[in-house]
């Protein structure tokens, strides 16, 4: 007989459409690049994204009253909390139950940690996530506002996005050893996460933060005044220009590393990922394209550009839906 601790709250395929709901009104381009995986992986990957977005919202939710101290305690107690139900959840396959105090929707804790199980995905990568949004809460010990080279930013992508990639790749399938493939799983997240630190400077700016490392900046001349200035006039210096150019390569030949690794990807994801990568490549081109004025202009890929990228992939990918 099933006990009553051992019985799902809810039903389980509800907490999947949840995490689907957020990634299809959050993660756009993660979203499209899903439709070429097959239901299972798909579901999956889902709620690894509603995970990763849930915690975010939480470090925002505590930025946004940054001045308030005991909010940033509020959210840090939060991070421990869904840092103990996961851990509980794994080790002992215990469906969550809804109450006032829940760190996170219930219906996403539970389809993530049946997704860990599931593709028996390192505990760790979740862990060291988790270290990573504990550094963006202010007031508290590991939080950073700013980077001063590129190394120190690497520290933070390996939990906000590397973790990412590895959390992945058990999902994805590979051809080769997990091992063999992580090194490009991780320098793809952490591409797609400078793709966004460079697209959202003005956002960060906002929240008191600064992602590109600064030593870099110095380097073509420009400084915090500097970016202030250009954030308040929404007008790029050509100094910052310069600066852009040079961090616009930095990320590409972050893709150019990652972009082997597809090929250790099981055969029916590599147009998922092929997708997801041109497109937030493609990112870069659009900063490009705006002249670099990213304080006046969102760089974004249009809708149609990435339907049409999703479906011509779709049309290759050999599997039925």
């Amino acid at each position: 007989m099933t006990s009553t601790r051992d019985r799902p709250a809810f039903d389980p395929a509800e907490a999947y459409r949840t995490c689907l709901r957020v990634a299809a009104e959050h993660g756009r381009t993660y979203y499209l690049a899903t439709r070429l995986l097959s239901p299972d992986r798909r579901r999956a990957v889902h709620a690894l994204y509603a995970f990763a977005r849930s915690v975010d919202d939480i470090v925002d939710n505590a930025e946004s009253v940054s001045a308030q101290a005991q909010s940033a305690a509020h959210a840090a107690h939060r991070l421990d909390l869904v840092e103990h139900h996961l851990r509980t959840m794994i080790a002992e396959g215990a469906a969550p139950t809804a109450s006032a105090d829940a760190p996170i929707a219930p219906h996403i804790l539970f389809a993530v940690a049946d997704t860990i199980r599931r593709y028996d995905i390192d505990t760790a990568h979740f862990l060291t996530f988790l270290d990573s949004m504990r550094m963006d809460i202010p007031d508290t010990p590991g939080f950073r506002a700013r980077y001063a080279t590129m190394t120190d930013l690497r520290e933070y992508m390996r939990g906000s996005a590397a973790a990412i990639g590895l959390q992945l790749l058990p999902v994805l399938g590979t051809t080769v050893t997990i091992e063999e493939a992580e090194p490009a799983a991780a320098a793809l997240g952490e591409a797609f996460q400078l793709t966004n630190f460079l697209r959202d400077t003005a956002e960060d700016l906002d929240r008191g933060r600064i992602y590109l490392p600064t030593e870099d900046l110095a380097a073509f001349g420009v400084d915090e005044p500097m970016l202030t200035h250009c954030h308040r006039t929404r007008k790029t210096t050509k100094e910052l220009r310069r600066a852009l150019t040079h961090l616009i390569a930095v990320n590409r030949d972050l893709y150019r590393r990652a972009a082997p690794g597809t090929a250790l990807l099981h055969p029916t994801v590599r147009p998922a990922i092929r997708t997801a990568s041109t497109l937030y490549a493609e990112i870069l081109t659009r900063i490009e394209k705006i002249d670099y004025e990213i304080f006046h202009t969102r760089a974004t890929v249009p809708h149609t550009h990435r339907v049409g990228k999703a479906l011509t992939e779709l049309a290759k990918t050999p599997f039925q839906h």
